[in-house]
């Protein structure tokens, strides 16, 4: 399966998916254009991440840490890190990622193109930014594979389960749903 990201400049090949390994482990190759860059900080409470850089140069942010990788070059960003990434060559980054436990993440990074390809589409003021309440939905549906940095567990599951439940039973959440139903 490959998914591509329009507005961070992802493009990825998913290797190995949670159904190959019993859910252990989602391989995949991330093809990262100049200029892309994941497109925020973020932390992944139960999972690990490792980056291996195939081809490029790679910069990472894992918590206050600078890395800059090349070639051959790893890094491993332990679960509940805050971290962000972006090309730092001119030409296309080839960086083989290692996500363990897998849980639903392939199906956060296909949810996050397709809301990227949509929104870049049809936003008129912020063409990069979904609207608030799909981003809630997103939050909601995957909380176990990504949370925003420094905002407490506590204050996501006492706002953002309830707004998103609203979001859902005002019937907001069309646009989200087919999103969230790409490739099934």
């Amino acid at each position: 399966m490959t998914i591509e990201n329009p507005v961070s400049g992802e493009r990825i090949v998913i290797r190995q998916s949670a159904a190959d390994t019993n859910g252990e482990l989602l391989l995949w190759d991330l093809f990262l254009a100049a200029g892309g860059r994941v497109p925020s900080s973020h932390a992944h409470p139960e999972q690990e991440e490792r980056f291996t850089v195939l081809a490029g140069r790679m910069k990472f942010r894992v918590g206050w840490r600078p890395v800059t990788l090349g070639p051959g070059e790893t890094v491993t960003v332990p679960p509940g890190a805050v971290h962000s990434f972006a090309n730092a060559g001119n030409c296309t980054a080839h960086v083989l990622v290692e996500t363990r436990p897998a849980l639903d993440m392939e199906r956060l990074l296909v949810t996050a193109a397709e809301m990227a390809r949509e929104t870049q589409r049809t936003a008129r003021l912020f063409p990069t930014l979904p609207r608030p309440h799909e981003l809630l939905l997103f939050m909601r549906d995957f909380e176990q594979e990504v949370k925003a940095p420094y905002v407490p567990a506590f204050l996501l599951r006492s706002v953002v389960r309830p707004l998103a439940g609203l979001a859902r039973r005002a019937g907001l959440d069309g646009r989200y749903r087919r999103w969230r139903h790409a490739d099934s």
